[in-house]
């Protein structure tokens, strides 16, 4: 392992299970420890357990706490009440993302927000670099250990782990009498939880909910999970030359609101029209894994893009991906071809998501 790397509070534990173990965005991280097929299916019919210590965690306090982050993320904080929590975007003047995270309110002058493994340095650089008012920032990543823990039985899953806690509702937020935090959140469609809690507790909890029946999972299923979902990955679908508008996900941003950073230049790019867009994209036949940087051409050859993100649906049993083309040929039914190192694969624009989960998150 490079020096370079960091290493997750998880890690001996990890090697116990067998987990094969990969950099990613600057951690020494499980990509699998079975199989991504095994483990996808865990989660899409049990429950699984992730390792996410590699995201970040900030917490702002303070009288203007609220109104200054609203000043810089997308969304609208004023639609939060205490204990729940936004999926928003950090925004570059451009209206580019920096990086998308979720920010909960614990209080009006109480904020907790976990950020994006790759991005924390450079989120925690921009937001001290435009503080102020009476506001308090702290970077907390390195305090935290984390794990995901999702799928139908997630729920009973922490029911077993933490006799005597509740979840809180969808998209809220909640602190356990050890000190943990828990946020009903995820990142594969399934219902499920977040749950951050003390360095030193990490491989009792992590073990807890294995005992409870949740099969430890990787990255790798955690990424065909979330592009089933049609989710974005930041540095993949998201970029600092993006916006939330051309990703698709203007239900996020609250041009409404106010002033932010980012939105001047979004309102211009909504009167003027979007020039490409972020869609789905899925095989029409049997073929070879798409994956991302894999060119998206017409019928004649011509290319219109590449594929920010691709994968061999576990649960479609079929290919799909995202890409960002031309607004002409963003209408779902639009056949476009995938090619995979010279061989060209038939190929539709539908509607995300992908994959719908059979159970439907509390």
């Amino acid at each position: 392992m490079s020096d370079e790397l960091l290493c997750s509070p998880l890690e001996d534990l990890h090697l116990e299970l067998g987990g094969r173990l990969v950099p990613f965005a600057g951690w020494n991280m499980p990509v699998m420890y079975s199989s991504i097929l095994t483990e996808h299916q865990a989660v899409r019919s049990a429950v699984g357990v992730f390792d996410i210590s590699h995201m970040g965690q900030f917490v702002v306090t303070g009288a203007d706490a609220g109104s200054w982050l609203n000043g810089l993320l997308a969304n609208d904080l004023g639609k939060l009440s205490d204990g729940t929590g936004q999926y928003t975007f950090l925004l570059n003047e451009q209206g580019g993302v920096i990086d998308d995270l979720i920010v909960y309110r614990e209080s009006p002058e109480r904020y907790f927000l976990v950020v994006n493994a790759s991005k924390v340095a450079e989120d925690a650089s921009w937001m001290t670099s435009h503080l102020q008012g009476e506001v308090e920032f702290s970077d907390e990543s390195s305090q935290w250990a984390g794990m995901a823990i999702q799928g139908p039985e997630a729920s009973a899953a922490f029911a077993s782990a933490f006799p005597g806690e509740e979840l809180p509702s969808r998209n809220g937020l909640a602190r356990l009498a050890d000190g943990s935090i828990v946020c009903r959140t995820g990142y594969t469609g399934e219902d499920g939880f977040e749950l951050f809690c003390a360095s030193e507790s990490a491989c009792a909890i992590f073990q807890r909910f294995m005992e409870a029946g949740a099969t430890p999972c990787g990255l790798g299923a955690r990424d065909s999970l979330r592009l089933e979902m049609g989710y974005p990955l930041n540095g993949s679908d998201l970029s600092p030359e993006r916006t939330p508008l051309e990703a698709g996900l203007g239900f996020f941003v609250a041009l409404d609101k106010g002033d932010f950073v980012g939105r001047d230049a979004m309102v211009a790019q909504k009167k003027e029209g979007l020039d490409q867009r972020l869609v789905g994209i899925e095989y029409l036949e049997k073929g070879a894994p798409p994956r991302s940087h894999y060119p998206v051409t017409d019928a004649d050859g011509e290319v219109l893009g590449e594929l920010a993100s691709g994968v061999l649906s576990p649960s479609l049993g079929k290919g799909i991906g995202m890409a960002y083309l031309p607004i002409a040929f963003t209408k779902p039914g639009t056949e476009v071809w995938i090619d995979v190192r010279g061989r060209r694969f038939p190929a539709q624009v539908v509607k995300k998501p992908f994959y719908k989960p059979t159970t439907i998150p509390a």
